[in-house]
C-alpha cells in the first residue's frame, strides 16, 4: 500500500466484521496496514477475530444510528457487510429483517457521510436477480427479487447512490454465493452444505439440482474488498459490480464436492448423491466481466479449492460437531438467541 492510500483510507470500519466473511477479511486488512474497527452485534461471538493492536471491536447494532455515528468518527472508509443474511433468515421475525436490512440503511449512509467518511462500499447480493434464463446476467439486468432479502438488498442500492458526492465515493458489490473455510464458517451455503454432508454423513442430498448458482471463494471476496480500498474514485464511484466466478447447477456442484471429498477422504467413498424436490427456484448465471474490464479483477480460486479448504479444516478438527452446533447456521443461531 503506498503512502497516499494508507493516509486516505488508514482507518476502516467493517460492519458485520465478526461474521463469516468479516472474520476472514479483517486479518487481511490489518496485514495491509489499516487500522480496523469492527462494528457487529456479535450474534456469533467475537472469538474469531485476531488479537491485534490496530483492531478495535465494538459490540453494536447497526439499527442504533447514534452508536454508529460515534463509531464513524475518524473513519476513512466503511465496508458494510452486516445484514440478516440469506433468504432462509426470513423464517425469523420479518420486522428484524426489515429494520436491519432496509430501514437503518440510509440513516447509516448519512451518518457516515456527516462523519467525514470518504468511501462507502455496500455488499449487496447477486440474489437480487432472482430467476433469470438469460445466458449472462449483467449489472443492467432487471432485479426480480423472490424474497424480502433479495428485495431489500436491491432497494438499498439507490439509497446509497442518492448520497454520493465527489468527496464521498459510493460503490455497490453484488457477490455470488460465497464458499470455503473461514474462522467462523457458515455451513448453510450451497458448497459448504454439500461438503459438510459428504464428509459427515457420507451422502449428499440435492434439493432440485437444475438451479444455476454463481459461486465465489471467500478469499477472492476478501481480495475484492481490499481492492475497493485501493481502486481510484473515478473507476468505482456510483458503480455496481457483479462479483462471482463459476456458475454451476446445484447438481454439478454436488458432483464436484463428491469428487474432491472422495479424493481427500478415500475411506468415505463411495459417496451417494440423492436428489429430492425443492421449492427454492432461485436460478441465475451472473456475468462478472465488468469488474475485470474496469478494475482488472478476476477470481483465482475454484469451487474445488473451497471444498479442499473445508476438507482440511475438518481434518484439522476446526469444524467440530458440524451438524449439531448452531454456530455454523445463521437461522438456528438467531432462533436460539430469540433475536429481535
Amino acid at each position: 500500500m503506498n503512502e497516499k492510500q494508507k493516509t486516505e483510507f488508514e482507518n476502516v470500519l467493517v460492519t458485520g466484521g465478526a461474521g463469516y466473511v468479516g472474520c476472514a477479511l479483517v486479518p487481511k486488512l490489518l496485514e495491509d496496514g489499516h487500522n480496523v474497527t469492527v462494528f457487529d452485534i456479535m450474534y456469533f461471538g467475537d472469538e474469531w477475530l485476531p488479537d491485534h493492536p490496530n483492531l478495535t471491536i465494538i459490540k453494536g447494532d447497526i439499527r442504533d444510528t447514534q452508536a454508529l455515528a460515534r463509531a464513524f468518527a475518524g473513519i476513512d472508509a466503511v465496508l458494510h457487510l452486516a445484514c440478516i443474511s440469506n433468504d432462509a433468515s426470513f423464517e425469523l421475525d420479518e420486522d428484524l429483517s426489515t429494520s436491519s436490512n432496509l430501514d437503518c440503511f440510509e440513516p447509516m449512509v448519512t451518518a457516515a457521510k456527516d462523519a467525514g467518511v470518504k468511501r462507502f462500499v455496500y455488499c449487496s447480493s447477486s440474489s437480487v436477480y432472482g430467476v433469470s434464463d438469460a445466458p449472462d446476467v449483467t449489472e443492467d439486468h432487471p432485479l426480480v427479487p423472490l424474497t424480502l432479502y433479495n428485495k431489500y438488498k436491491g432497494m438499498c442500492e439507490p439509497l446509497l447512490f442518492k448520497h454520493m458526492a465527489d468527496d464521498f465515493t459510493c460503490v455497490t458489490i453484488r457477490p455470488a454465493t460465497v464458499c470455503g473455510y473461514s474462522p467462523r464458517t457458515r455451513l448453510d451455503l450451497t458448497v459448504n452444505i454439500l461438503t459438510n454432508h459428504a464428509i459427515t454423513n457420507g451422502k449428499i442430498t440435492v434439493f432440485g439440482g437444475t438451479q444455476l448458482r454463481p459461486n465465489f471463494h471467500i478469499q477472492d471476496m476478501c481480495d475484492l474488498y481490499r481492492l475497493m480500498l485501493k481502486a481510484p474514485h473515478e473507476k468505482i464511484h456510483g458503480e455496481t459490480f457483479n462479483a462471482g466466478y463459476q456458475n454451476k447447477s446445484v447438481a454439478d456442484i454436488a458432483d464436484i464436492v463428491r469428487g474432491v471429498v472422495e479424493a481427500e477422504f478415500p475411506e468415505k467413498a463411495p459417496i451417494d448423491i440423492v436428489t429430492t424436490p425443492s421449492d427454492d427456484n432461485r436460478s441465475y448465471h451472473i456475468n462478472s466481466d465488468k469488474i475485470k474490464r474496469v478494475l482488472g479483477f478476476e477470481a483465482k480460486r475454484t469451487i474445488e479449492d473451497a471444498v479442499r479448504d473445508l476438507c482440511q479444516a475438518f481434518r484439522d478438527g476446526k469444524l467440530p460437531n458440524s451438524m449439531g452446533d448452531d454456530t455454523y447456521y445463521n437461522v438456528r443461531t438467531m432462533k436460539a438467541l430469540n433475536a429481535t
